[in-house]
């Protein structure tokens, strides 16, 4: 199993040396994967209730900052060697399809391929208004779409499409992506689209544990995800053999262990036994790519998970 960590860009993540830190210590400490949250403008207020957390409310509210996604992966390319460097997950429809093709294909080459594209649909309708994206309504037959044309623009000699949402013809995008035939694709997202999604068009699935609305917190909620994503790959034609599997667990592992609601411990909550217990079960499941949540407030804090992890759980587990 690849391990990997996520982080969003606020509070103690909003400097150059703290982006910079984080990289550069999960490299040193057997990480395979940097993966960082995407927004681009932050609304005062929103309507819309934040799928991820049981009071709906966004973990970024409260400072409203944000990095560009992209823009940090391609710093992420200059200041490391090895680590994948993973959009976790970039909102698809919140820029222009060319340029987002062009964005991924830029960090891919100068990162030496090591780029991986989480994609998803996004949530906060404010945001969609902000940017002057197509109908928040539409989001998903827009992220459709235009996932199809950066693959046609990172794979074809001459690409062209014509849909509904996109227009080009006449162009050579050059010079192609490392990662071959592209940057990996990992669908977010655990609904029954989000599903038909992967199935299409996604190289993995990439769900969250932690979905109000479809709980993924348990290896046996999982494995009856795993089993609704292989149902409808087969609906679509597809080998679900051929589709790999992510898992982002969106809680910092606590070495105090923690109960779930309706009783037993929380995953990756009390020993370090019990943490590499969790990943053996994740495993088993066939996921093979597990990217936990560690950022902290401070990045003191945010490091000594990180290296406590390592140690304890990330490089037990590949050994």
């Amino acid at each position: 199993m690849e391990f990997g960590i996520h982080i969003g860009t606020r509070g103690c993540m909003v400097t150059r040396e703290n982006i910079m830190a984080v990289a550069t210590h999960a490299e040193a400490a057997g990480y395979g994967i940097i993966g960082v949250a995407d927004h681009l403008i932050v609304p005062v207020t929103t309507e819309v209730r934040y799928p991820y957390t049981a009071d709906g409310i966004w973990p970024g509210a409260p400072t409203k900052e944000c990095f560009d996604a992209l823009a940090t992966l391609a710093f992420w390319a200059g200041c490391t060697q090895r680590i994948k460097l993973l959009t976790s997950v970039v909102v698809v429809p919140h820029r222009p399809p060319v340029l987002t093709a062009k964005l991924f294909q830029t960090a891919d080459v100068l990162s030496g391929g090591r780029v991986i594209a989480g994609v998803g649909a996004g949530w906060m309708k404010e945001e969609f208004a902000a940017l002057g994206t197509p109908p928040y309504e539409e989001r998903g037959a827009v992220t459709d779409e235009y996932i199809r044309a950066w693959k046609a623009l990172w794979t074809e000699d001459r690409p062209s499409m014509h849909g509904k949402y996109t227009n080009f013809e006449n162009v050579v995008f050059e010079p192609k992506p490392v990662s071959k035939p592209h940057p990996p694709i990992w669908v977010g997202g655990e609904s029954g689209p989000s599903l038909r999604r992967v199935a299409q068009l996604g190289d993995a699935w990439y769900p969250v544990s932690n979905n109000a609305q479809v709980m993924l917190n348990t290896p046996e909620r999982l494995k009856e995800g795993i089993g609704r994503m292989h149902r409808a790959a087969k609906r679509h034609g597809r080998d679900p053999a051929s589709i790999d599997i992510a898992y982002i667990w969106f809680m910092p592992p606590s070495w105090r262990e923690k109960s779930l609601p309706e009783g037993g411990r929380q995953m990756f909550s009390g020993s370090s036994d019990a943490m590499l217990e969790d990943a053996a079960a994740l495993k088993a499941l066939g996921v093979n790519h597990l990217i936990v949540y560690l950022q902290r407030p401070t990045i003191e804090q945010t490091l000594d998970v990180l290296h406590r992890f390592g140690e304890e759980v990330v490089l037990k587990a590949s050994s």
